[in-house]
């Protein structure tokens, strides 16, 4: 058979990535790439770091999050309702995903605060 018979191989997804970086100035981190199945023990190490925390507010920007799936949301709802009280994560600029996630499956949770600015 000629060339023109061979397929191409269909391009390989990588695998998707996480990268969690502390903030400069203030208690908390700057999450980027995916919140899926392939990054979710990464993402679940950094949110129980969240309950080792001292300060009363944690802030994670989510603003280069490209991808956040309903486990990974549920992993931070979790996180948030196992805040003592008075304690909260403030979720900085979010993917609307998790957004709609929050609202259709934790709605009110009182530990968690979305800020679009």
């Amino acid at each position: 058979m000629g060339d023109l018979d061979e397929v191409p191989a269909a391009p390989v997804d990588p695998m998707p990535a996480l990268t969690l970086a502390p903030l400069s100035g203030r208690t908390g981190l700057r999450a980027a790439g995916e919140i899926s199945l392939g990054t979710r023990g990464e993402w679940e190490r950094a949110l129980r770091d969240v309950l080792c925390e001292d300060d009363d507010v944690y802030y994670l920007e989510l603003s280069a999050v490209t991808f956040a799936d309903v486990a990974g949301v549920g992993a931070l709802a979790d996180a948030a309702q196992r805040l003592p009280d008075g304690r909260r994560i403030v979720l900085h600029r979010p993917p609307a995903v998790v957004s709609r996630v929050l609202e259709m499956f934790w709605p009110g949770t009182a530990a968690i605060e979305v800020s679009m600015s």
